[in-house]
């Protein structure tokens, strides 16, 4: 086996990439919400920015969905202080949240021991999360942004499992999604290998050989697919995984690689119109395939 060249990966500063949190990082981030949803396994749909809550504004007010909950997520490019705190209590209870996603570039442990004790003493289905941002690169590429979970709830496996299973008999948006899955079901009766349609917004392929999963999706607004792991496998163990293969899988599918693992790609178009549904079906099913070729022939030449 031919060893790839390999680079040193450098640590950017979070200012070079987004030099004011409110005017550059949170519209990317609305941009490019996709990357977070991967890395926490929730599709997340954007519903605001800057959202006024008295006399403060939530950074960006999204959508699970899956259960059709409301997910906060404040931003903060520098460490984790006290003042964060006080403004997501205030959020929580004047915009209604369920999930709550807190994103610096680095936490204090008395702040973590909060989110920890929110996650502890909260009962089903809120959530608290604490993800660590950094920028890194290799040589001039381009910079990548990295999300690291650093704390989230000690059930958040068996509520993503829950949440998958009240949306397959839900009504709206579920019944929706079943109907569209059905649909894909018939233009392609072998994905059926993979389970029924139902409600949820998910169908998983497994990648044996790589031992991953591909995850495509439907949401309001798109479409798309994520690798990850199976349940209980973090995604650093994912980035291992595929870091020395990035440039084959990237060249392969066509599709974004980011350094904390997430491997994803997304078509943005109105999911709710009937008559895109052939062409989403099309884009799914050859996406789902090309991913699940690469990763099989990176599962076989990692063992090689």
């Amino acid at each position: 086996m031919t060893i790839p060249e390999l680079g040193n990966l450098e640590q950017v500063d979070l200012r070079q990439a987004w030099p004011h949190e409110a005017r550059s990082f949170t519209p990317w981030l609305s941009e490019n919400i996709e990357m977070l949803s991967s890395v926490i396994g929730i599709p997340l749909e954007l519903e605001g920015q800057e959202v006024a809550v008295e006399q403060f504004s939530a950074d960006i007010l999204a959508r699970n969905p899956r259960d059709d909950s409301r997910v906060l997520i404040e931003n903060q490019l520098e460490q984790s202080d006290h003042g964060h705190i006080g403004q997501i209590m205030t959020y929580l209870a004047g915009l209604d949240v369920n999930t709550v996603i807190w994103i610096a570039a680095g936490f204090k442990e008395p702040h973590l021991s909060a989110i920890r004790w929110l996650n502890d003493h909260t009962i089903e289905p809120f959530a608290f999360f604490a993800i660590k941002l950094s920028i890194v690169r290799i040589a001039d590429s381009p910079m990548a942004p990295v999300f690291e979970v650093v704390v989230k709830p000690n059930t958040w496996e068996r509520q993503l499992q829950s949440i998958a299973k009240e949306t397959q008999s839900s009504s709206g948006v579920g019944e929706v999604r079943k109907k569209f899955w059905t649909y894909y079901l018939e233009k392609y009766p072998e994905e059926g290998q993979y389970g029924p349609a139902n409600g949820s917004s998910n169908r998983w392929r497994p990648v044996i050989e790589a031992e991953l999963v591909v995850s495509s999706y439907i949401s309001k607004r798109s479409v798309g697919l994520f690798v990850r792991g199976h349940r209980g496998v973090d995604q650093k163990e994912v980035w291992n995984q595929i870091e020395p293969f990035t440039e084959e899988l990237i060249r392969k599918t066509g599709g974004s690689i980011t350094s904390d693992g997430s491997f994803h790609d997304f078509w943005r178009i109105d999911t709710s119109n009937e008559s895109n549904w052939d062409e989403m079906a099309d884009w799914l099913y050859q996406k789902s395939w090309i991913y699940g070729n690469a990763l099989s022939e990176m599962g076989q030449e990692s063992v090689n």
